[in-house]
């Protein structure tokens, strides 16, 4: 198959709609539903990340994108029991090395993943499927499936859940073209490889980068990679915590990828963990409960004749007192960053979410005020001297 029509572009009025390669097959089948323009940038951006993360880390990967960002990325580490919680997976036993990656990557930003386009490194299995099948998503791409989890995968939305298989093998040109404004852009692919080599230029007074902070920043550079800029991303343990994608300004990105990171952490907060949800709220409206109990707005789930809607009984609230006292708990944390950071600013917002390591490519005229910052806080800060831009 050489070319596939589609229903529309981006927009209804887009038409017609296909996707092609000028020369040569293309390297996917539909297997369930019809992916639509949108679902295929999410599926490609995606397969491109969960492929280099499994290559980097040796780990089964998974991505949740939505705009063509990933809302989410994580490799197979086995989940605490928080983190099954936080995930809304505790019913489901033990878990696959690759549902816990996708749980991980579901589950750092439940709020932006809502109908997420899915990308798996390996094999879909039938953990990882029965988790997929009672989220609401829009689709997946991955290698292959187990013939149960396939089956389990189609009964989605009516059976016309959009399932993708992907050749592995496939190879693209080394070249790529896009056109805008009916005027041909051409540029080589980034095949940038990212490894331990590229934190090597360590520029902080604390040197200290030990393996696992290396992994955390391979996958949040990897996670750049397909973000579109102005990006940042916060990892920790495996798992991007927080992406702040497509800002004008690199203190915004940090803003927010730092403010996600601090919602991931304050969902393991006890009060939170115990909040008493009335049996018949579901998973997605919990999410929206629990990130307006968590954000200065909490009185609209927490006035007298609302909270009766979510609760059996009426919550405490969680004071900016105990939510800042919670997040400075949270250490260990590696950022990264598509571009240099311009000034301190930024270091200063990633070190109230805990961050300890920092990979940005440096080249800023004010290179010594952020090192300065990092050495006031003792972050371990190293220069990469490649930006990753994506648009």
């Amino acid at each position: 198959m050489k070319e596939l029509e589609l229903k529309y572009g981006c927009n209804p009025n887009q038409k017609p709609s296909k996707i092609y390669r000028k020369d040569g097959e293309l390297p996917i089948e539909v297997l369930n539903g019809k992916p639509g323009y949108i679902n295929f940038l999410d599926a490609f951006n995606g397969w491109q990340l969960v492929k280099e993360l499994k290559k980097a880390t040796g780990l089964p990967a998974a991505t949740s994108f939505k705009h063509v960002s990933p809302a989410g990325a994580a490799v197979g580490i086995p989940l605490c029991d928080i983190g099954r919680k936080i995930y809304w997976v505790d019913d489901m036993g033990e878990l696959s090395p690759l549902a816990c990656a996708y749980a991980r990557a579901r589950g750092a930003d439940r709020m932006s993943s809502f109908g997420d386009f899915i990308a798996l490194s390996d094999v879909c299995d039938v953990d990882t499927a029965r988790l997929i099948k009672r989220e609401v998503s829009d689709g997946i791409i991955a290698p292959g499936y187990e013939p149960e989890a396939l089956e389990l995968l189609k009964a989605k939305k009516k059976g016309n859940y959009a399932v993708i298989q992907i050749n592995p093998d496939y190879v693209p040109n080394p070249v790529e073209t896009k056109d805008v404004y009916g005027i041909t852009f051409e540029q080589g692919r980034n095949e940038l490889v990212i490894d331990d080599a590229l934190f090597a230029n360590v520029v902080t007074e604390n040197k200290e980068i030990p393996e696992q902070a290396k992994m955390d920043l391979a996958i949040a550079m990897i996670t750049l990679k397909y973000t579109q800029s102005n990006s940042v991303c916060y990892v920790k343990d495996g798992q991007a915590i927080g992406i702040g994608a497509g800002q004008q300004s690199r203190i915004h990105c940090t803003r927010l990828a730092g403010n996600k990171a601090d919602n991931w952490f304050l969902r393991q907060h006890p009060k939170v963990l115990s909040l008493p949800f009335q049996e018949k709220i579901g998973r997605a409206d919990r999410d929206n409960t629990i990130d307006v109990y968590m954000s200065d707005d909490y009185m609209d789930v927490l006035a007298d004749g609302t909270w009766e809607q979510f609760f059996t009984q009426k919550p405490d609230v969680l004071t900016r007192e105990e939510k800042r006292a919670w997040l400075d708990q949270m250490t260990d944390v590696a950022l990264g960053s598509d571009a240099f950071f311009p000034f301190g600013d930024n270091v200063e917002r990633a070190h109230r979410s805990g961050v300890k390591y920092i990979a940005q490519p440096g080249g800023s005229i004010r290179d010594d005020n952020v090192i300065e910052t990092c050495n006031k806080y003792n972050i371990a800060m190293c220069f990469t001297g490649i930006r990753l831009f994506h648009h």
